[in-house]
């Protein structure tokens, strides 16, 4: 396998400043729409990176599960690496990647914990059977083996059968990554795409957009 020769030519069309919004989370609602309407498997799964306290990055997968005026939602364990990173160094990026659409959007930003109660509200609108393993799972901790886990989420089970509705952990909730920065690449001929992208100084409420090389 020739991995230097794996490549695909892109042909989308031209996507210029005149026909974007002027705020990037409406672009990104229209492009995420599209995503959507163009049934891609998990339009809402981006790649979140951090930085920990020895300056190392650290990247994963995982879903959103909102966005409005004010930013992007996601929600995961405060004890994880990435809650331990987010508490040291409260800043992120986020890359969404619809290859069937030759399309990606970065995103910088600060970060900060969503209320308790939107938490819970979302953390109750969850399957049962993910109520249960937020609890059982102490995430990004080393364990002995699978069945600590499985051992776990039996105890629960039982603890909660006559329950569908779990209280939510202290430990786990939503965080909203305010943007000051958004990027909306899109892929064209002979490796010349186009870029467009959104800056936003803190405490200013316009956005300024610019066209960057590919």
């Amino acid at each position: 396998m020739d991995i230097q020769q794996m490549r695909q030519e892109y042909s989308a069309e031209p996507f210029d400043i005149e026909d974007v919004a002027e705020d990037p989370i409406e672009q990104f609602g229209r492009w995420f729409k599209e995503a959507t309407d163009a049934e891609l498997a998990e339009p809402n799964a981006m790649v979140l990176a951090t930085v920990g306290e020895q300056g190392k990055p650290a990247a994963r997968v995982l879903l959103l599960k909102g966005f409005d005026k004010d930013g992007f939602v996601f929600f995961t364990n405060y004890n994880s690496r990435k809650g331990k990173e987010l508490t040291h160094t409260p800043c992120a990026a986020m890359v969404f990647n619809w290859l069937e659409l030759q399309r990606q959007v970065r995103i910088e930003g600060n970060v900060v914990k969503i209320s308790p109660d939107d938490s819970t509200r979302y953390f109750q609108s969850r399957p049962k059977g993910s109520q249960i393993g937020a609890w059982a799972s102490p995430q990004s901790e080393v364990i002995d083996n699978r069945s600590m886990l499985e051992d776990s989420v039996e105890q629960l089970e039982q603890q909660y059968q006559n329950e569908e509705v779990l209280p939510r952990p202290e430990h786990w909730g939503g965080y909203l990554i305010k943007p000051n920065l958004v990027e909306f690449w899109q892929g064209r001929a002979s490796r010349l795409h186009d870029r467009l992208q959104y800056t936003r100084k803190d405490g200013d409420s316009a956005w300024s957009i610019e066209r960057l090389a590919p």
